[in-house]
């Protein structure tokens, strides 16, 4: 089964991680299958980019969520919002 989950990398205590498409049943730091985006808790803001939608693609295929990748998910959703229904479309004609 596919996992999305986080790979780490970086120095000591200094983590970075990659969220990444990967077969279970592989390594942590495995090959993974696709790259989904990245994620660092270190500075003072953290920086967190996803791409949300080859996430729900691969979702859609049977892949599953880890815990921590669904909470930032949430997080990346939060930080994006869709926009309103009555809104005309940006760079639309007036």
């Amino acid at each position: 089964m596919v996992k999305i989950r986080l790979q780490r990398a970086g120095a000591k205590k200094r983590p970075f991680y990659r969220v990444v498409a990967i077969d279970e049943r592989r390594q942590r730091d495995g090959r993974a299958l696709e790259f989904l985006g990245t994620y660092d808790p270190t500075p003072a803001q953290e920086v967190l980019r996803l791409r949300t939608d080859a996430i729900e693609a691969w979702v859609a295929k049977g892949a599953q969520l880890s815990d921590s990748v669904r909470s930032l998910m949430k997080r990346a959703r939060k930080q994006t919002p869709a926009p309103a229904a009555g809104a005309p479309a940006a760079g639309g004609a007036a």
